[in-house]
């Protein structure tokens, strides 16, 4: 028997029922309003009252509506045809709505069960298999996804029946299992598993081992992500994150993307909705869209939809890192999914913490970073989940407790600066404050000296000192002016332009500068840590001004041409020219 209750209390989406028997935390109910039923989770239980937030407008409730709880947790649906897939948080598929907006009570099937898949097995009768093994494989687009023992499953099994190779829709049977009992059971294409538990189905979750190319020089060179590393982008609006995930979405080495939009506003939503279709591929040349999936919801969805997007989008790529493959996924923002748990704690009149946000904030981000990472699979193959998040902070003040409590989980942090953006110095990423503790890994700083230059570290290190040095400099030449300075402090003050102008700035929307490879960035870096070793003697600092600014004149056009082509060829030519 289910348990089942009455409404005694409404405030916005926060409902207050009375049971009449057990329930557990984070459980799914519904609620009877003229027979449409709305959908809600439970977040606290006192006695015999709980609390639920409800995922729709809770408009018409009133007291004594009938409840009936679900007796399970909020749930992803996992299988074929989630690629190219477009849902909100409770994974409502949004290309099959009735209309322009999800009607009240109205829930979508993420999945088509009538489409058929090619599947191929791999496991064979009498195999032992446990939860996460391989199955089979089926095409999804050009990517091959395994079909898993599910992840709810416990203990060993033992493949008993597995169909032929050929067409089969999700909800067929495509192999039955035998458990220790002697009981069989059937499995299908697809499985259900709760979005607030991490996926298991892994051997052991080692040090991330190599770095993730995004094709972006502040990130790849002066602050590297790992391969299942985490980072986070904080900053004031307008000052690029949104162009910045974007352009690491589109270039970054990643088998599979899934963008979560949280609480954006509406118009940006429909920017990734418009834009991600038609975005090509640079690794292969198809269309973006094939390998991503996005899970958006507005800032005008209800707290609970808005929290729940980040963990369904967290949920798909750990069911995709089973199958062994690189995924990436990309939260915009986490400030508002931090921002509803805020509204729901207040709701509650839980005991504050600070600028009113949940005591236990800190820990809500860190468990949900930590769910990133590269995993070791039960046959020794290796998958990971690389996550970044942005952080939208009120002013850009970025001491306030998002941003804090999540530079405690992330080991990447990319400082946004609106001084920068105002300068159309993009991607406005202050290369001062951000920070990679990957470079500290050993295991990176291995593969970094193997695939790069045994010296990059070093490389890296004093490019950093040399930037940092310069907005020393700036500072003392705009106290002392022109005049009241030596020569050196100019010279300082250029070299760190040079490598400000001619590295860290990128043109994301043109075709040659927006995706740099390792290669061709180790060769720039070089070249420009090479004029800044020379020792130069100027007359004036117009003359200093003057000459770097034509070193950083040709090194952008460099930039902006085919690496090893002619056109580079014949501006290398002329940079050698320039400085002897």
């Amino acid at each position: 028997m289910s348990t089942k209750g009455k409404v005694t209390g409404i405030v916005s989406n926060l409902v207050t029922v009375a049971v009449d028997g057990p329930v557990a935390e984070n459980e799914l109910c519904y609620i009877n309003l003229g027979g449409t039923q709305l959908l809600a989770e439970v977040i606290k239980v006192t006695g015999d009252k709980v609390s639920v937030q409800v995922f729709e407008s809770t408009r018409g409730l009133k007291n004594g509506d009938s409840v009936e709880f679900l007796g399970k947790m909020l749930e992803a649906t996992l299988g074929p045809g989630l690629l190219s897939g477009i849902y909100d948080g409770l994974q409502n598929n949004l290309t099959t709505m009735t209309g322009v907006f999800l009607k009240r009570g109205e829930y979508t099937d993420p999945l088509d069960r009538t489409a058929l898949w090619e599947f191929t097995p791999i496991a064979q009768p009498g195999d032992k298999v446990v939860a996460a093994d391989w199955l089979g494989e089926v095409k999804e687009g050009w990517l091959p996804h395994k079909i898993m023992v599910p992840f709810a499953f416990q203990g060993e099994f033992t493949v008993k029946e597995i169909v032929p190779a050929g067409s089969y829709t999700v909800d067929q049977t495509i192999a039955v299992l035998t458990d220790k009992d002697g009981e069989d059971v059937p499995v299908t294409m697809t499985q259900k598993w709760p979005v607030k538990v991490a996926i298991k189905g892994f051997k052991e979750k080692p040090r991330p081992r190599k770095i993730m190319e995004t094709g972006v020089r502040v990130i790849d060179t002066f602050n590297p992500i790992a391969e299942g590393g985490t980072g986070f982008i904080p900053g004031p609006f307008g000052c690029g994150k949104t162009v910045l995930q974007h352009a690491i979405a589109k270039q970054g080495d990643a088998d599979v993307i899934v963008m979560a939009a949280c609480g954006e506003r509406a118009n940006e939503v429909v920017e990734i909705f418009t834009e991600f279709p038609e975005l090509v591929d640079p690794h292969t040349g198809r269309k973006l869209m094939e390998r991503t999936t996005i899970i958006c919801n507005t800032s005008n969805m209800p707290v609970a939809a808005r929290e729940a997007s980040v963990y369904t989008a967290m949920t798909i790529c750990e069911y995709y890192r089973a199958m062994g493959l690189k995924c990436l996924l990309l939260a915009d923002s986490t400030s508002r999914w931090a921002q509803a748990l805020r509204e729901m704690s207040n709701r509650m009149e839980e005991l504050p913490g600070q600028d009113a946000f949940p005591v236990d904030l800190s820990a809500i981000i860190s468990n949900f970073y930590a769910r990133a990472g590269m995993v070791v699979l039960n046959n020794g193959q290796t998958g990971a989940v690389t996550f970044i998040g942005t952080v939208s902070p009120a002013g850009g003040n970025l001491k306030e407790p998002v941003t804090e409590s999540t530079k405690k989980a992330a080991r990447c942090f990319y400082a946004l600066e609106q001084n920068r953006a105002d300068q159309k110095r993009y991607p406005a990423v202050n290369p001062i404050d951000s920070y990679s503790k990957y470079l500290e890994y050993p295991e990176i700083q291995e593969f970094l000296q193997e695939k790069i230059d045994k010296q990059w570290v070093e490389k890296v290190l004093r490019a950093k000192n040399l930037v940092r040095r310069g907005r020393e400099m700036a500072d003392q030449i705009n106290i002392l002016g022109d005049d009241g300075v030596p020569m050196s402090y100019h010279e300082a003050f250029w070299k760190s332009e040079l490598i400000d102008f001619a590295f860290l700035q990128q043109d994301a929307f043109d075709a040659v500068d927006a995706l740099c490879p390792l290669e061709r960035q180790e060769y720039i870096l070089d070249l420009i840590l090479g004029i800044c070793d020379k020792q130069f003697e100027f007359d004036n600092f117009e003359q200093c001004r003057s000459f770097f600014k034509e070193l950083i004149n040709t090194l952008r056009q460099m930039n902006y041409s085919e690496f090893r082509s002619p056109q580079f060829n014949q501006y290398e030519q002329q940079l050698r020219n320039q400085l002897s």
